[in-house]
């Protein structure tokens, strides 16, 4: 098939466009670059399937498809806050393109969404059904209600133009590729570990998080996009769930580092609670994550430990 993917040099979208590569797919990566990275994409770049396109994509853009994953928006708090209008449009306006593109052509459209959907939740663990708690006017708004009105153009391209659509619900995820400087949680910890500096946690760290690998997720994206009819929302990630303690401890003694934890204030809105019911995915898709956190964190660190000494 052809395969658009947009935000394709990105931490998710180059591990999707690795997959979707190396099952015989013509792959267009999309990305402006501007949290993406063509280092992510430096393998597939001689292949004669794959080709990257610098675009924003709150700019028109066409190109034939029979699949459209549209992963094109910053994911960290550092760098969706950075320009938070820029979040909002990106989430918006380049929903829109890639459902335009979708409608011309006739191709099935993925919405990479986010559990920040469900915000700080008063419901736990988090089901599909659930409508969150979200604080439409926080710093992470531009965010959260930019990636919710993602989700509401779908289902209003689906039902007024008939374009196919699925929509993912992906909780935290983690790997290779992250970037140095993201912000999240884990390539936060082992950054800080590696460089022999103390580990931020915010607040007492007992807030909860549940970690999946990304390849456990590149295998829930590319069997929602090919179920004949699920068009969702389906969270995606894995339900064990963990304090942000616990895990600056495993990154700790994985790493073999010695350092004090920092306690700073915790950022506005930050969700206290954070687990994917997960019982959909698993019924409709087969979807079971089989990374433990354990062997995730083991390659993630020595990803992270290669690129710190290359620097």
């Amino acid at each position: 098939m052809r395969i658009i993917v947009t935000g394709g040099a990105g931490f998710v979208g180059s591990h999707l466009c690795e997959r979707l590569v190396g099952e015989g797919h013509d792959v267009l990566a999309i990305d402006d670059l501007s949290t993406g990275s063509r280092d992510n994409v430096a393998g597939l770049l001689p292949h004669p399937r794959f080709a990257l396109f610098v675009h924003d994509v709150t700019d028109p853009y066409f190109a034939p498809a029979d699949r459209v994953y549209n992963l094109a928006c910053p994911a960290s708090p550092v760098h969706y806050q950075r320009d938070p209008v820029k979040t909002v449009v990106t989430n918006v306006v380049g929903t829109i393109n890639g459902l335009r593109l979708a409608a011309r052509t006739g191709a099935r459209f993925l919405q990479a969404s986010t559990s920040e959907v469900y915000g700080d939740p008063d419901v736990h663990p988090q089901t599909e059904d659930y409508r969150g708690n979200v604080n439409p006017i926080g710093p992470r708004g531009c965010y959260d209600e930019g990636k919710r009105c993602s989700e509401t153009l779908a289902f209003d391209f689906h039902r007024q133009e008939g374009v196919e659509i699925r929509v993912a619900r992906i909780f935290n995820t983690y790997g290779p590729r992250m970037a140095i400087d993201d912000g999240r949680v884990v390539s936060n910890f082992i950054v800080q570990a590696l460089r022999g500096e103390p580990l931020t946690l915010y607040g007492e760290g007992n807030q909860t998080r549940s970690f999946c690998y990304v390849d456990d997720l590149v295998d829930g994206l590319t069997s929602l996009m090919e179920h004949p009819s699920e068009t969702g929302p389906v969270n995606l990630g894995n339900p064990v769930e963990f304090t942000i303690r616990e895990l600056a401890e495993k990154v700790l003694a994985i790493t073999g580092t010695d350092r004090p934890l920092a306690h700073v204030e915790l950022p506005i809105d930050d969700p206290k609670q954070r687990r994917p019911d997960i019982t959909l995915a698993a019924r409709a898709l087969g979807f079971t994550p089989s990374i433990a956190l354990d062997e995730g964190l083991l390659r993630t660190i020595a990803y992270f430990r290669e690129r710190l000494a290359s620097a």
